[in-house]
């Protein structure tokens, strides 16, 4: 595409990003400083986000991976549970590295692909509530990539859930290997809350 070039819209498609620009940049380059500005501020426009403080509980956290069948609903890949991923490090730490401070370099990159997080599907920045019918699980590395966009601006679609009878994010795994070795899950805070929490959450399923 040359900076003459015009991209058409109105298809009821969410017009490209780059293309957006490139129509900017060849109004600009026509001397049509207050187009340029138009067709950012409808197609582009600047959104001012704000920084999430909402800390979820870990049941808060559970609820929503097991609704969602720990499948990320803007892949639809699988994901898995925090404490599993977090046991896999302790367990093979060579092969499967965790940094306490998420250091990339000494971090396995499934931390940040299969760990599975709450985002709002409609962001708290743009207006959407903050509970549960507007909470959706993903990767962290999707959450942070989706930020405060909505899914039309990002030309993603939302997944349906899983079914946790199916696919469990390796809750049971979880649970079960721990369960044979408390002294594992003694030794280890972070491991011991999301224990009792999955216990906690497994008994409200039950």
């Amino acid at each position: 595409m040359t900076s003459g070039d015009v991209v058409a819209t109105g298809s009821g498609q969410p017009p490209k990003k780059a293309d957006v620009l490139a129509r900017a940049s060849a109004a600009l380059g026509n001397g049509d400083d207050n187009a340029a500005k138009a067709i950012i501020e409808t197609d582009y426009p600047h959104v001012v986000g704000t920084v999430a403080q909402r800390r979820y509980t870990l049941p808060e956290m559970l609820r929503t991976f097991y609704r969602d069948g720990f499948l990320d609903r803007y892949s639809g890949d699988r994901l898995i549970h925090p404490g599993a991923l977090r046991l896999l490090s302790v367990v093979l730490p060579n092969e499967f590295p965790a940094h306490p401070n998420w250091k990339m370099t000494e971090t396995h990159f499934a931390f940040w692909e299969l760990f599975p997080t709450i985002d709002h599907l409609d962001p708290v920045a743009r207006g959407g509530a903050d509970e549960a019918s507007n909470w959706v699980t993903t990767s962290m590395l999707r959450n942070s990539a989706k930020a405060h966009w909505t899914l039309p601006e990002l030309g993603w679609t939302l997944h349906p859930p899983g079914d946790a009878q199916h696919w469990d994010g390796l809750s049971g795994w979880f649970t079960d290997y721990l369960t044979d070795r408390p002294d594992l899950a003694a030794s280890s805070a972070y491991l011991g809350r999301w224990l009792r929490a999955t216990r906690a959450v497994q008994a409200e399923r039950a």
